[in-house]
């Protein structure tokens, strides 16, 4: 008989104590698979098996010094209850600054772009603080292109659209389709003007060819959304008396994630609702529980596929 052949089921507890201690030697003792398995009388192949087993069953957690951290026990329950294709949960600590969870879903972003994207794929980047955390954690992209999907507001030290499509630009060594233009304009008339203009009509006729875009998601409400912030009393409750709830890259939707049109609406310099809804893979950078209804929105109106949440948020979309 081998050393590890037919073994009797051991029970839950004794099961455990192995697991654990089979990792204790490997992690903590530096022991290599074989010394552990002439101790324990196991075979290497055992061992590696029971080390697998010990990560998959979070007896064992890897975490990387300086790098956000994700639940996938939270990451499936949530997966799972909206219904979306892939949703990562990621950890911070209970006090950490809005920006602080930006920069880790932020870096959580860049690695899934990072395995997510092919060269047969075109990525899409509207003007967002947390789409800016995502290109800036990036160290390496596909050679894919890139386009640019909405103007920019002016805030201090944060990049235009321009830049930040240039700097993914330069690391997939593609072509970078941009434009320069404000997200808000004075009025829709000008807005209208705006979109003629050649270099903005020429970046947003590769809108359709974007198979993959990632984009934030804001509250209709004081410190949930920068577009809000910015807008004046009288666009922020017309904008809430026409049902609506939050906004995705300058889209605006209601309860149900159905576009909300007119007045403020109509001065965004963005793709359109309908373009949105038509990439194959929109990921949703979202933090904070407050914007739990909003992202349940984007969910129901097809606006998003994917989400990369904190944990506040996500336990308040799962309660």
């Amino acid at each position: 008989m081998s050393q590890d052949a037919a073994p009797s089921p051991l029970p839950a507890d004794a099961e455990r104590a192995l697991l654990a201690d089979v990792a204790r030697r490997f992690y903590l003792r530096d022991q290599s698979k074989i010394e552990i398995g002439k101790d324990l009388g196991l075979s290497r192949f055992k061992v590696a098996r029971l080390l697998e087993s010990a990560r998959e069953t979070g007896i064992v957690r890897i975490e990387i010094a300086g790098e956000p951290t994700v639940d996938l026990q939270l990451s499936r329950q949530l997966t799972c209850a909206l219904d979306v294709d892939k949703a990562l949960v990621v950890r911070g600590h209970p006090h950490q600054s809005a920006a602080e969870a930006r920069r880790n879903l932020g870096a959580a972003a860049a690695g899934e772009l990072t395995h997510l994207l092919g060269p047969s794929d075109v990525l899409g980047l509207p003007w967002s603080r947390s789409v800016a955390a995502a290109v800036s954690a990036l160290h390496s992209l596909p050679p894919v292109p890139i386009v640019q999907l909405s103007g920019a507001l002016a805030i201090p030290d944060l990049e235009s659209p321009v830049e930040l499509v240039r700097s993914a630009a330069k690391l997939s060594g593609r072509v970078a389709h941009h434009f320069y233009a404000p997200l808000v304009a004075a009025d829709a008339a000008s807005a209208e003007v705006l979109r003629r203009q050649p270099g903005v009509r020429e970046a947003r006729g590769h809108v359709p060819e974007v198979t993959v875009a990632v984009v934030g998601i804001g509250g209709w409400a004081a410190g949930e959304s920068t577009l809000f912030d910015l807008a004046d009393d009288a666009d922020r409750v017309a904008m809430r008396d026409a049902g609506a709830i939050g906004e995705i890259s300058g889209i605006f939707i209601n309860t149900a994630g159905r576009a909300v049109n007119g007045g403020l609406a109509d001065r965004i310099i963005t793709l359109s609702a309908e373009q949105l809804a038509g990439i194959p893979t929109v990921i949703g950078l979202v933090s904070g529980a407050a914007r739990a209804d909003v992202v349940r929105a984007a969910v129901a109106g097809h606006k998003v596929t994917r989400l990369i949440v904190d944990e506040p948020l996500a336990r308040a979309l799962l309660a």
